[in-house]
Order: C-alpha cells, then sequence, then structure tokens
C-alpha cells in the first residue's frame, strides 16, 4: 500500500474510534458532563489530537448525528429494496427505526436525548442526513400514491413529518424507560395500523389489529 494511502487509513481509522468513543462517553456521562479528555482517554489518544479531527465537542456531536444517520439510511434503503408493495415498506421502515434503540442503546441514547443538549445542533444544524431521512419516508408515501393505495389529498410534507414525530417520541420514551423491556413487533403493528388506516384508500384495505394496548 503507498504511504500516503497508508497514512489516510490510518487517520479514517482514529477519527473512527474518537467517534465511537464519544458516542459511549456521551450515552454514559452526558454530553454536558463530558469533557475532551474524556473522549481521547476512551478512544486511546492524546487530548490534543481530538482537535486535529475536530473543532470542538459539539462538532463531534454534530458529526455523530450526521453520519450516523446517514449510515442507518443506506441500511434502510438496502433491507427495503426487495419490497415492491409500500405498506411493506413503511412497516418495514417503522420496524427498522424502532428496533435502533434495541440493536444500538448508547447511540439510540445520544441520538435521542444528548443530541438535544446542544444549541448549537439546535440553532445551526445545516447537514443532509437528517433531511435525506425525511425524503426517504416521502418516497415511500409517494410510490404508495402512485399505485393507489395510499391517498393522494393527504400533504407528504405533513405526513413524513407525523410519522417521523411518532417514531420519534417511542424512541426517546424507550431510552428513557432504559430499565424496561419493550415489545418491538407489537409497537409496529399498532403504529403501522394507526397511520396505515388513515393513509390507504379505503379500497385497499389492511386487516384490523388488536385493541387494548396498554402505553409503550
Amino acid at each position: 500500500m503507498p504511504k500516503n494511502n497508508r497514512l489516510e487509513q490510518q487517520r479514517a481509522e482514529k477519527r473512527e474510534k474518537i467517534l465511537k468513543a464519544a458516542v459511549r462517553i456521551f450515552a454514559e456521562k452526558g454530553f454536558y458532563n463530558t469533557r475532551i479528555a474524556e473522549i481521547a482517554r476512551d478512544a486511546g489518544v492524546a487530548d490534543g489530537t481530538i482537535y486535529l479531527y475536530f473543532k470542538n465537542k459539539d462538532d463531534i456531536l454534530i458529526t455523530v448525528f450526521e453520519e450516523s444517520v446517514a449510515d442507518i439510511l443506506a441500511s434502510f434503503r438496502e433491507k427495503l429494496q426487495g419490497l415492491d408493495n409500500p405498506v411493506d415498506k413503511l412497516k418495514a421502515f417503522i420496524r427498522l427505526h424502532l428496533n435502533i434503540v434495541k440493536s444500538d442503546p448508547d447511540l439510540a441514547s445520544v441520538l435521542q436525548l444528548e443530541l438535544r443538549q446542544s444549541n448549537k445542533f439546535i440553532k445551526e444544524y445545516t447537514g443532509h442526513s437528517f433531511t435525506d431521512y425525511l425524503f426517504f419516508i416521502r418516497e415511500i408515501i409517494e410510490e404508495g400514491q402512485q399505485k393507489r393505495l395510499f391517498r393522494d389529498d393527504l400533504q407528504i410534507g405533513l405526513i413524513k413529518r407525523v410519522l417521523f414525530g411518532a417514531l420519534d417520541e417511542i424512541s426517546t420514551y424507550w431510552v428513557m424507560q432504559r430499565d424496561k423491556e419493550f415489545d418491538v413487533e407489537r409497537n409496529v403493528e399498532q403504529v403501522s395500523s394507526l397511520f396505515l388506516h388513515g393513509l390507504l384508500h379505503r379500497h385497499a384495505g389492511v386487516p384490523a389489529q388488536g385493541t387494548n394496548a396498554k402505553e409503550s
């Protein structure tokens, strides 16, 4: 391997170590209580090395969000690629989103709780990953409208935010209740049923799900 390529690979690996360490420490101690030195120690690098890659702690947090959401979205697209029915795609999307809390609790804690502690993120975020994530929901809804499965009198911009808002709130609740065990599949069925019965044309129909559900 040429020297320049090897150095670039080493830099990329060190940067990745810093980001993974940041997720662990942010999840454990909280964004405000975390010091750069703690991230450096967990990543196995010198304190000053952090600043070769990131401007400050907010920059690390925003980078974690931007790159994690991009990776999650790429994974979702790959997993939904073989589904032709928009109803199945929407249910699969809901399932994948809610499973993030179970599959990576530390990352879920950072995305759902710690991110909201950064004023810089709230006021200045200009990344593309979140927009792309919402656009993916839009694509599914548009496909459902084109196939005459979903109503065409609904504002897609509103619907995609309603769905994301519901999933975001459920995920946040789960993260805050770490000691409780949640039935992902049960929640997928109930959210899907609630959402799809508002989206579907009357002629399309979906099987009704059970009622008498407890809050989860």
